[in-house]
């Protein structure tokens, strides 16, 4: 199975690809045979959906699970702390409303 030169997917049961360049929103790409449309832009050493990620399943990056969605994901859509939970370290996010400090 073919994947777009500008993108990095690390191992074929990733369910995350990696942008290998600045890819704006509506950029459409061939992951592992299928076609991915991003939602958002991706800045290069990102991750973005390259298949369905339902809330709560693991996401894998070089076939080990780095994180759990906390919603569902669907293909082309950017990946980072705003839908994924880390595993092994804590997730910091800023509440809206919120600070360190509070």
């Amino acid at each position: 199975m073919t994947t777009d030169t500008r993108v990095l997917l690390l191992h074929s049961g990733d369910n995350i690809a990696i942008a290998a360049h600045e890819l704006p929103a509506g950029t459409e790409l061939n992951v592992a045979g299928s076609r991915v449309v991003l939602k958002q832009a991706v800045d290069i050493g990102h991750k973005f959906a390259c298949k369905t990620i339902a809330k709560g399943a693991k996401i894998f990056k070089y076939r080990a699970p780095i994180g759990s969605a906390t919603q569902d994901i669907a293909p082309g859509e950017y990946v980072h702390t705003h839908n994924l939970t880390s595993d092994y370290i804590p997730t910091y996010t800023f509440e809206k409303g919120k600070s360190f400090a509070g």
